[in-house]
């Protein structure tokens, strides 16, 4: 069992967390080469200064006024009334100032979001196949969604609100020693301490609270968005109640957690308002017992008053900036965690384009493992040559998918190399290798967008007229037609309007418009009935022409007319000639031939 983490090991993780990522969001803030932002952020603090020098000095205004009324004071020059519209016009100044810094601050603050947001989605996209087999899409989303969210709070108030808020409080405390007394100013540097103090104390609990909440809304988020992935599945086993039940037992651990959350808050408010009202209080009997005496006049006594509230508002503030604060970085580092995932597959920093002269593929004594502990493929030699048609066929787990997925570099091999044209696919760049590869998959997933958009995908640049022309090359193009909406029609979530064939066809177009050298088949009409089957096989033919084409297969009869085909078991080559050639050997292929002949027959009416 791992040792037991105390509290004190908890909370110098998360302050090493937080420092973590202030110093990632700094540069955001004050980013290398961008002189308008830095521009912006120095007129903003600029405007914020001005804002809080217009507001401390407002009570005084407001005390002369009272002080006129009164008859306390006879001699000024503007009267009672000039002195309430002086101090209406700067009550509103330092409005005008606030709005105006945020009006000016606000495009910092959406170029950081919008920088960041696209940081991690690239991120995301260049994380290794290995990551994306364990990842939880529903969790995953909101992760980030949370994560941004903490970033626009905290470049926002962290810059307008923690230091400003600290020069507000020092300016009053000064004002109310040379005006009045040291006493004034212990009273009001207690209420801070303690305020201060007790804010940061029950926040800090409260953040691991609502690191529980969000535990349970990310499982909560994930396990609706897995269900209704898979509706069909869902409806198959008739489990709607079933998903209901679960989705309830995940909302209502967040239903706790939220519950005590809120508690928590309410608590911390009732403090926070216990601790200023002391010290309001506290302030104003003694401005009293000074107005009694004859110290201090009734504008005076307003003026603390007017203080005092001003110095709870930012108060009051500090702690609810503090909270979100701590809990901006809670989410932040979820997603700063994701940022700083290890890609598994990264170019070399020398990594050149692919230079594909003829599409010749070649698996030197090639080995990889998933997990060390369990070898998938065991010194596998096959090489392709261009033009050429090769078929890897095998039982399950046998080697087949992996040898695709090693191709396109979704993993590295652990042993011996795998060459393109004589280049190590480590040695070249992956949007180069990509380029160069097409791949049907077995189950070909759709954009929830229109026909044109998914067929187009193949390649950002196709016209019109290419589309169309790559429709017609995957025999698709006068079911397109036949549609009330034609190309324009919507494909549904994950392709789900279309049938298995017509999503199949739609893939090959799709793969047929990027005009690949070498094309990948991945058991690419498996899944689909004898007489689709036969139509989707015209296709892959017709598009497999002129290109070096790996296919993997599991009906054998699918790849019986191909120049070659490799017979893999246990992760090694046991076989390989042509589909005559392997019969005639009688070996593993002929077993596997004469069992899928038997079972189609036993099939037969």
């Amino acid at each position: 069992m791992p040792p037991e983490i105390s509290d004190q090991e908890i909370a110098q993780q998360e302050r090493r967390s937080g420092l973590r990522t202030l110093r990632r969001v700094t540069p955001y803030l004050w980013p290398e080469g961008e002189t308008w932002v830095k521009q912006r952020v120095i007129i903003a603090l600029s405007l914020l200064v001005l804002a809080k020098i217009v507001a401390v000095f407002t009570p005084i205004l407001y005390k002369y006024a009272v002080d006129s009324l009164s008859g306390e004071v006879s001699d000024l020059t503007l009267g009672a009334v000039g002195l309430t519209v002086a101090y209406g016009g700067s009550r509103l100044l330092t409005v005008g100032f606030q709005q105006l810094r945020d009006a000016v601050f606000v495009r910092v603050t959406q170029r950081a979001l919008r920088q960041l947001a696209l940081e991690t989605f690239t991120h995301i996209h260049r994380l290794s196949m290995r990551y994306h087999l364990t990842r939880k899409t529903g969790g995953l989303s909101r992760i980030i969604e949370r994560g941004v969210k903490g970033v626009e709070f905290l470049l926002r108030f962290l810059l307008f609100s923690i230091g400003p808020l600290f020069l507000e409080l020092i300016l009053v405390a000064g004002i109310l020693f040379y005006l009045f007394d040291v006493w004034y100013l212990a009273v009001v540097v207690g209420v801070i301490v303690g305020y201060i103090r007790f804010t940061f104390a029950v926040t800090e609990w409260r953040v691991k609270l609502r690191r529980e909440m969000n535990k349970q809304d990310t499982d909560a988020n994930q396990k609706a968005i897995d269900s209704l992935l898979n509706f069909e599945t869902v409806k198959y086993f008739g489990a709607e109640s079933r998903e209901a039940a679960r989705y309830d037992t995940a909302i209502q651990g967040y239903q706790t957690a939220a519950i005590k959350t809120a508690t928590s808050l309410a608590m911390l408010n009732f403090g926070q308002s216990l601790i200023i009202t002391s010290g309001l209080v506290a302030v104003m009997v003694m401005a009293a017992l000074g107005v009694e005496r004859g110290a201090l006049s009734v504008g005076d006594f307003v003026m603390v008053n007017a203080y005092m509230i001003q110095i709870t508002m930012p108060l009051n503030f500090l702690g609810t900036v503090y909270r979100e604060i701590r809990q901006s970085l809670v989410d932040m580092g979820d997603m700063f965690d994701l940022l700083e995932q290890p890609r598994d597959v990264d170019d070399k920093p020398d990594a050149k384009p692919l230079n594909v002269t003829g599409g010749v593929v070649h698996l030197d004594n090639v080995a990889f493992a998933y997990d060390p502990a369990r070898p998938i493929l065991k010194g596998v030699d096959i090489k392709v040559a261009a033009g050429e048609n090769v078929a890897l066929v095998g039982p399950s787990g046998s080697g087949k998918s992996t040898v695709g997925r090693l191709l396109f570099r979704f993993y590295d091999v652990s042993g011996g190399s795998l060459t393109i044209d004589g280049q190590d696919v480590r040695d070249v760049t992956q949007n180069s290798l990509h380029a160069a590869i097409g791949v049907v998959p077995q189950d070909t997933v759709l954009f929830n967008d229109t026909i044109r958009y998914n067929i187009g995908y193949g390649r950002a640049d196709a016209s019109e007229d290419e589309i169309i022309a790559a429709a017609k090359a995957a025999r698709i193009h006068d079911f397109i037609l036949s549609l009330p909406e034609g190309y324009d029609t919507p494909v549904g979530e994950r392709g789900l309007k279309l049938s298995g064939g017509e999503k199949q066809r739609v893939g090959i177009a799709r793969t047929l418009l990027k005009d690949p050298p070498i094309l990948l088949l991945d058991e690419a009409t498996s899944a689909l009935d004898t007489e689709t089957e036969a139509s989707i096989q015209e296709a892959l033919q017709h598009a497999g022409q002129g290109r070096t084409v790996i296919t993997i297969a599991h009906r054998l009869s699918t790849i019986a007319d191909a120049d070659r085909i490799v017979v893999l078991q246990d992760g090694e080559v046991i076989e390989e000639g042509t589909h005559d050639a392997l019969l005639v050997q009688n070996g593993r292929y002929a077993a596997l031939w004469a069992r899928q002949n038997a079972d189609h027959g036993a099939d037969a009416p």
